[in-house]
C-alpha cells in the first residue's frame, strides 16, 4: 500500500528532464529521489491516519497537512503556484488545473469505504489547492481506479467505468508517445497514466509504460505506481530492495502505521 506511487515517483524523478520513450531503461540510476509527488501521497496518508486529531474541519486539515509536509521537504521540487500558497499566512484557495491534486491520492483509494464517500474525500483534499472541476475530476479518477483496482475488479470494468463517469478519452501509448511532450495539466497526464496501467501485465511492466509515455514522468508514474500495486497486489522484491534506498525513514513510518489502521 502507497510504496507503489513512492517507488514510481522515485523511478521517473530523474526522466522528468531527460524523457526515456523506451520501456528498456535501468529503473533506479544512481541520481534517483522522490520528489514533492512522494511528500504529498505521504502528507494524505499522514493525514488519514490522524484523522481524529483534527482540531478543524476537514478541507482545512488537508491544507495543514500539506503545508506541514511542505515544510518538512522544502526543496522536494514543488510547482510554483503551489509552493507560493504553502507560504502565505492565510489560506487562500487556488484553482490550479495542475496534476498535484491526481499524484497524491493513492491512499484515499484505500482508506474510504465506498466511491460517494472518496469522492467526497478527493474533493475535500482538493479544496484549497486544486478548486478546479479539471483538477478534481483527475484525482478522483486516479482514487477511483486504485479503490476498484484493490477491490480487484478486472481492467476493462475499471476502464468502461472511468470513461462513463469521468468522460475520459483513452488512446494506446504506442500511438501518442512520439508526439508526447511535457505538460502537466491533469487532463494531459491523468488519462495516460491510467492508460499504462491499463497495457500492462505486471507493476514493473506498469511502470515502465508509465516512464516511456515521456513528459512529466514523476507524477505519471506515480499515478500508475498506486494503482498497479493495488491490483497486482505485489511489488517485484529487487524494485523494493533497490527503491528502498531512496524512500526517507519517515515516509517508512507513515506507510507502516497507514498500514495498520486500513491494511
Amino acid at each position: 500500500m502507497i510504496y507503489g506511487a513512492i517507488l514510481g515517483d522515485i523511478i521517473g524523478s530523474v526522466r522528468e528532464l531527460h524523457n526515456e520513450k523506451s520501456e528498456d531503461f535501468i529503473l533506479f540510476p544512481r541520481e534517483s529521489h522522490f520528489t514533492d509527488d512522494s511528500v504529498m501521497t505521504i502528507a494524505i496518508a499522514d493525514k488519514l491516519v490522524h484523522d481524529d486529531k483534527a482540531l478543524c474541519n476537514n478541507r482545512k486539515a488537508y491544507a495543514m497537512w500539506y503545508r506541514q509536509y511542505y515544510r518538512r521537504y522544502p526543496n522536494a521540487g514543488y510547482g510554483q503556484m503551489f509552493s507560493e500558497w504553502a507560504r502565505e499566512d492565510g489560506f487562500s484557495i487556488q484553482r490550479s488545473y495542475g496534476n498535484g491534486a491526481a499524484m497524491r491520492v493513492t491512499a484515499l483509494g484505500y482508506a474510504c469505504k465506498d466511491l460517494q464517500s472518496l469522492w467526497k474525500e478527493v474533493d475535500d483534499s482538493c479544496y484549497y489547492t486544486h478548486n478546479h472541476r479539471e483538477a478534481r475530476n483527475g484525482a478522483k479518477a486516479i482514487a477511483t481506479a486504485v479503490f476498484l483496482a484493490n477491490k480487484q475488479e478486472d481492467k476493462e470494468a475499471i476502464r468502461n467505468f472511468i470513461e462513463r463517469k469521468f468522460k475520459y478519452v483513452f488512446q494506446p501509448l504506442d500511438e501518442i508517445r512520439d508526439a508526447y511532450v511535457f505538460n502537466s495539466r491533469t487532463s494531459y497526464t491523468a488519462p495516460l497514466a491510467l492508460e499504462a496501467f491499463f497495457e500492462s501485465s505486471s507493476y514493473e511492466t506498469a511502470i515502465r509504460k508509465a516512464i516511456s509515455i515521456g513528459g512529466d514522468s514523476d507524477t505519471i508514474a506515480c499515478m500508475t505506481g498506486g494503482i498497479a500495486e493495488a491490483y497486482y497486489r505485489e511489488i517485484p522484491e529487487k524494485i523494493m530492495m533497490d527503491g528502498s534506498r531512496y524512500i526517507d525513514v519517515g515516509f517508512r513510518n507513515v506507510i507502516n502505521d497507514f498500514m495498520e489502521k486500513y491494511g
